[in-house]
């Protein structure tokens, strides 16, 4: 890799999925109606960046680092966060589209989702505690052995858990949500 360093540079309606991202490490920057669909970012580096209105859909993250990096309104579809760069991974999301995106085996401690579409996002064996959930739609999502406590789904919907299989102590749900936490038993509730 590069010795590249970009520092609080803006990136506006940039297409970098033709022309490529050069590789290498991206402090304080923005990046607002960019596309990034289908771009390899493997490797590179991202530290206290937006990202506003962007679509990185399908990209390759293999090795990539967000640290404090935040996502705004972007489209998200079918990452594979699981295969970043863990060390100091830190982000938050603020009404994004994250459908078929994996968090497999992560920790994403204190993340905050805000009106964010989850669809079948995976978040087997992550550790999710003190995660805000806030006014997200979690239909086919998938937790399974997933830490949970703490958690935050108050505002959120169709959301299905297991708390046999997941760790939920002082988890926090609406009454309207609890439907959620009793699918696997098949039960009508008025």
């Amino acid at each position: 890799m590069s010795n590249l360093f970009k520092d609080n540079e803006e990136f506006q309606g940039k297409d970098f999925s033709i022309d490529f991202l050069e590789k290498g490490d991206y402090e304080g920057c923005s990046f607002s109606n960019c596309r990034f669909a289908k771009s390899d970012l493997s490797g590179l580096q991202f530290t206290e960046c937006d990202f506003v209105d962007c679509d990185l859909s399908m990209s390759n993250l293999t090795g990539t680092g967000f640290r404090d990096t935040r996502f705004k309104g972007c489209k998200l579809l079918g990452l594979q966060f699981d295969s970043c760069n863990d060390l100091l991974f830190s982000v938050n999301f603020v009404g994004c589209q994250l459908n078929l995106s994996s968090f497999f085996k992560m920790s994403l401690r204190k993340v905050h989702f805000k009106d964010c579409s989850l669809q079948e996002v995976d978040f087997t064996q992550s550790d999710l505690a003190k995660v805000v959930f806030d006014n997200c739609d979690l239909i086919r999502a998938v937790f399974s052995h997933t830490i949970l406590e703490k958690a935050d789904f108050r505002t959120s919907c169709n959301y299905s858990i297991d708390p046999e299989m997941n760790r939920i102590r002082k988890a926090k749900f609406s009454l309207t949500g609890i439907a959620g936490l009793l699918d696997k038993y098949d039960i009508d509730i008025d």
